[in-house]
């Protein structure tokens, strides 16, 4: 599924600039998680990374895991600080405004499966 995709499901905005050949990357999976330890456990490649948590770790978690679009819910939005580091380290940013559940469910009834679990 590609990102443009996911942005129209989940009726996405998005926070860091995204061009062509980042809306049609190919993202194979979902992890829906507030723990970090937990992404950092069942992510797998090409994942998304759905969460609430808007502070600098959960992007330098993405990083580590090779998570390439973070969507944060229920409308959140990270500091510039945040974005900024997204930005260098090209990871996409996105809001909706659906809580973790709904997008999770969402992107699954839409073909996107959850992380392989190890």
């Amino acid at each position: 599924m590609t990102l443009k995709e996911i942005i129209e499901i989940l009726d996405a905005t998005v926070i860091t600039p995204l061009g062509d050949e980042a809306l049609n990357v190919d993202i194979r999976s979902a992890c829906s998680a507030d723990l970090m330890s937990a992404v950092l456990y069942y992510h797998t490649p090409d994942s998304l990374l759905i969460t609430g948590l808007t502070q600098a770790h959960v992007i330098r978690t993405a990083e580590i895991a090779g998570i390439k679009t973070i969507v944060f819910v229920l409308g959140k939005k990270p500091d510039i600080y945040s974005i900024e580091l997204a930005e260098e380290k090209k990871i996409s940013l996105l809001s909706t405004s659906l809580c973790m559940y709904t997008a999770s469910g969402r992107l699954f009834q839409a073909g996107l499966p959850g992380c392989l679990y190890k």
